[in-house]
């Protein structure tokens, strides 16, 4: 299916690996393939040789670095279809969402190769005081250094090239470190990388366990580090990587507000969408639906009634909505939070390795299916006297990602824009809307600074300011 050589890409070359780890198919079990396995000695051996390289590569001109994006993008979009079944089979994800990560993962790469053309600065006036008097000041922007990104099992291509393709456009070196679940799309999208680049060490791969991401999080020599994961792990990294600069998009428990005079069907087809698309493994799929009480008895109705549209099975069928969760222990931390949430349950149950669709009603403040970020084909329901409970609630997380309102009231609409703590307010669209061109991220604990090419790019550029007594 693909070919790439044996080990690991650090430095110029593969390096060999003692350990390999299979990489199972989470719909039935069966081994898609292994993959090397890193060490923290290794990752170590990574930021060396991405620091040897630092210079090279920020000096690369621009048409260089917009040329490998761009040529990037079209080596992805010819193997499109491999990608895709390859994603199928290492994530468990249905295709279609897997089609859909695939498009938007050659978006990414055609988006940075634009934003290098637009990394520049601007003159600053001096002579506010007297002693700027006859002084010249300008700023730009220069690469941070060394990036690390570490990637989320859910997205592994997608969330890679959130990492990679930002930090080139910058002039960065990157090492990347794909979740042990996912590999292989993330290796394979790295040799395509290097055999492109002029530079095959300025983008590298360490897999392996906590010890390899601390080996590299931790390194002092590291300009930026950029995860995508858990909260719990995200306030760790942030905490011994101090003081390199973090970026951290981290967990949500996303909020669909559905007003007195919300579109009922369009809602209601949010939720279906929204709320089981990729299994529920998308930390802004819709988990906590929050509808008003005139409307609620109709909404819940018609929500129940077309539960089993939603297609349970393979995830290679184009038919398939979901399907089994990345491993066991996810299932069965899932269902264990069904079962403590003491709510009334419609639909769900697992079958063979695959968790069915649930919805829950009326669940209470306190336990983790409402609280927590549960990741899973489960959509909680509970209903509220007005608009203003409904923010109150979406605001009581501790969470903060997205969060959509379906009304069609102008005024409830920039409310909500107004008044949720949000990274970002969708209106009459599910919360899981997102375009890789847009500023993404959260507040709270879904973390901090933002995503998407243009923004990444700012993240991992410093200002250097130049005064100048001519």
């Amino acid at each position: 299916m693909t070919e790439y050589p044996d080990g690991l890409p650090v430095g110029a070359g593969w390096m060999s690996t003692v350990d390999v780890e299979e990489v199972v198919f989470p719909y039935d079990g069966s081994v898609v393939g292994t993959a090397p396995v890193g060490t923290p000695e290794l990752a170590t051996r990574a930021v060396e040789e991405a620091v040897a390289v630092a210079r090279e590569v920020a000096s690369l001109p621009s048409r260089v670095r917009r040329a490998l994006l761009n040529d990037v993008a079209a080596a992805v979009r010819s193997r499109r279809e491999e990608f895709e079944n390859l994603l199928v089979l290492e994530t468990g994800k249905p295709l279609v969402d897997c089609r859909v990560e695939v498009a938007r993962t050659i978006v990414t790469w055609e988006a940075a190769a634009e934003e290098v053309s637009r990394l520049h600065g601007e003159t600053v006036p001096l002579d506010l005081l007297p002693s700027g008097d006859g002084l010249v000041g300008f700023w730009k922007r220069k690469p941070i250094g060394v990036v690390v990104g570490i990637a989320g099992f859910n997205y592994p291509l997608l969330l890679a090239s959130h990492k990679i393709a930002p930090a080139i456009a910058a002039g960065c070196p990157v090492i990347v470190k794909p979740a042990p679940q996912t590999p292989l799309a993330t290796l394979w999208l790295v040799h395509l990388v290097r055999s492109l680049a002029p530079v095959p060490a300025m983008v590298q791969l360490v897999t392996g366990d906590a010890a390899v991401g601390a080996a590299l999080t931790t390194d002092r020599r590291v300009g930026a580090v950029s995860f995508t994961g858990s909260a719990a792990v995200g306030h760790r990294i942030a905490r011994d990587a101090a003081p390199t600069k973090t970026l951290l998009e981290l967990g949500s428990n996303a909020a669909l507000v559905v007003a007195e005079d919300a579109d009922l069907d369009a809602a209601v087809d949010a939720v279906l969408r929204g709320g089981f698309y990729a299994s529920g493994q998308a930390c802004i799929s819709v988990q906590r639906v929050l509808v008003v009480a005139s409307v609620a008895g109709e909404f819940t109705e018609r929500l129940l009634a077309r539960l089993e549209e939603v297609v349970v099975g393979d995830p290679r069928d184009e038919k398939t909505r979901v399907s089994a969760l990345i491993d066991p222990a996810s299932t069965d931390r899932v269902a264990a939070w069904i079962e403590k949430a003491g709510a009334r349950q419609v639909g769900g149950g697992v079958d063979g390795r695959i968790l069915r669709p649930t919805v829950l009603l009326d669940v209470p403040d306190g336990v983790e299916a409402w609280d927590e970020e549960i990741f899973g084909p489960v959509v909680c329901l509970r209903t509220v006297s007005d608009v203003d409970e409904a923010f109150a609630a979406v605001n009581a997380s501790r969470y903060g990602l997205h969060a959509s309102v379906y009304t069609k009231s102008l005024n409830t609409a920039f409310r909500a824009l107004d008044e949720l703590e949000v990274g970002g307010v969708v209106v009459n669209e599910v919360p899981g809307f997102r375009s890789d061109t847009m500023p993404y991220g959260g507040v709270k604990d879904s973390g901090i600074g933002r995503e998407g090419p243009r923004f990444a790019v700012e993240e991992l550029t410093v200002t250097r300011m130049a005064v100048l007594r001519p």
